[in-house]
């Protein structure tokens, strides 16, 4: 191996540890929220918020942040993000109130905007089109869909053995040490952009639209989907939305070229990726309330009970690049997610009175197995073919298709389970802990059922959408990604 190739797979390491840090911070604090509602005294609709601040911010300026490493330097966006990120990070777990950890955590989903899509455009530019970026991207989708799974295992541990604070404080030292490497490894990375205009029309409209959507689907659960406030934030979004493409059409220097959509490829594998992560990051979300509240484990056995699925997860990644050098990502995106929807079946029948190795275990490495396998190829499918000059918007694309997916899934798999377990209790004993425990589960069948069905959906997605030759990319040049202009 060259020297040269060497500092590639350096600079990989380097950046998937930071999209790692990234990723982490989405459920590292879930196990840790109990503590933070005592030490704060936060009632469950403002402790909520601690989760929602980071995705509502990382979501919402995701575009930004992706055209904003095209532009003006993926380097310099990469590293400046990584510095507020830690900075958040520090002062989070020095917090001394349940809303200065909130807006900090808003602070932190900035933040990762900015490091995730200049990370993985710099990744894309490293390496060439091909098996050399298929494989590249392995270990990029490995962390991306274990970033979550690890998260609740590192939460749990950390949260019993040192303190939710921690939760937080962790980000410090591997910030700087990515903030070191970053200066001495990468490369400049300067735009590659004749301009250096942002175009801020489009990047206030959209931000302000994906974080009112965002907004909307995590506050429709609890307000009701039909509720004036729901109507007011989705209306609202769709209004900025429209904005936002007929100022996307008029601009000279668009903030998202909406030629780029011309490229299939790049369309079908947004669209795959949204239902993917709606049925499969909720998982966490509902197999965590049940091995805490139904089976009764403590936060250390809650996180350890998924060590298998970031294993799983790292086997099937590792493996992907051959198959998808010898088939191509479609065959791939076509059965895998079948593979996570036979998981959430099988997690769809656990029982009250339920062990782990008979109820758990086998849908969990089932699930690893498929989420592996899953978000290699769509990774790929979203970037191949796409000029080096837009691969933040790319990046920027694919990682906002994941948030809101993620939004939209837990808001609706949240919805779900709890009008099941609603209409269970109304014909089940009154007082009978018994009967509210089986109507619990009984919620979350009902969600795991769904998220089985957004699988199937996005299989059916990869199957009519997606075109099998796209693993070859196009031509740098290609006039499918340049600008659109109205008239």
């Amino acid at each position: 191996m060259t020297d040269k190739a060497k500092n590639h797979w350096w600079i990989l390491l380097l950046l998937a540890l930071a999209q790692f840090m990234v990723v982490l911070d989405t459920s590292i604090v879930n196990v840790a929220l109990p503590a933070i509602e005592k030490a704060f005294h936060m009632n469950q609709s403002s402790l909520q918020w601690i989760v929602t601040a980071y995705t509502l911010t990382f979501g919402g300026f995701l575009l930004l942040g992706g055209r904003a490493a095209d532009l003006f330097g993926r380097k310099r966006l990469f590293m400046i993000g990584t510095a507020l990120f830690g900075l958040a990070s520090l002062i989070d777990g020095l917090s001394q109130s349940g809303g200065m950890l909130v807006a900090l955590r808003a602070t932190q989903g900035l933040a990762a905007a900015l490091m995730s899509p200049a990370a993985l455009s710099i990744v894309l530019v490293t390496y060439r089109e091909g098996h050399e970026r298929n494989t590249a991207l392995s270990v990029w989708g490995a962390v991306a869909s274990g970033g979550a799974a690890a998260g609740v295992l590192l939460g749990g541990i950390i949260t019993e053995y040192l303190g939710w604070r921690w939760n937080f404080f962790i980000n410090v030292p591997v910030a700087l040490g990515v903030l070191y490497a970053s200066w001495k490894m990468l490369p400049a990375h300067e735009s590659e952009e004749s301009h250096n205009d942002l175009d801020l029309p489009g990047a206030i409209s959209i931000t302000a639209a994906m974080m009112l959507l965002v907004y909307g689907l995590v506050e429709a659960p609890s307000h009701g989907w039909t509720a004036g406030s729901t109507l007011g934030l989705l209306g609202g979004a769709i209004a900025l939305l429209v904005f936002f493409i007929a100022n996307e059409l008029r601009s000279d220097h668009p903030l998202v070229p909406l030629g780029i959509f011309r490229l299939r490829n790049v369309t079908g594998a947004n669209l795959t990726m949204m239902p993917i992560v709606a049925g499969m990051f909720s998982t966490f979300f509902f197999a965590s309330l049940y091995i805490q509240t139904v089976l009764g484990y403590s936060p250390v056995k809650t996180g350890l009970s998924f060590l298998l699925i970031p294993v799983a997860i790292a086997i099937s990644a590792t493996q992907i690049p051959r198959l998808v050098k010898r088939i191509g990502y479609k065959p791939i995106l076509m059965v895998s997610p079948l593979l996570v929807a036979t998981s959430l079946f099988l997690l769809a029948h656990v029982p009250v009175h339920g062990t782990y190795l008979h109820d758990l275990l086998p849908g969990f490495i089932l699930l690893g197995l498929g989420m592996g396998a899953t978000f290699v190829p769509v990774t790929i499918a979203a970037t191949s073919g796409v000029s080096g000059r837009q691969s933040g918007l790319a990046s920027g694309l694919l990682n906002t298709s994941q948030q809101i997916g993620g939004a939209l899934g837990l808001a609706i798999l949240t919805g779900v389970a709890t009008s099941s377990t609603a209409t269970y209790l109304k014909h089940a004993a009154h007082g009978d802990k018994l009967a509210v425990m089986t109507a619990q589960v009984h919620g979350f069948h009902s969600a795991f059922y769904v998220a089985s069905g957004f699988m199937i959906g996005a299989s059916l997605i990869a199957t009519f959408v997606l075109k099998q030759r796209g693993s070859q990319g196009v031509a740098q040049d290609d006039p499918a990604i340049a600008p659109v202009h109205a008239g």
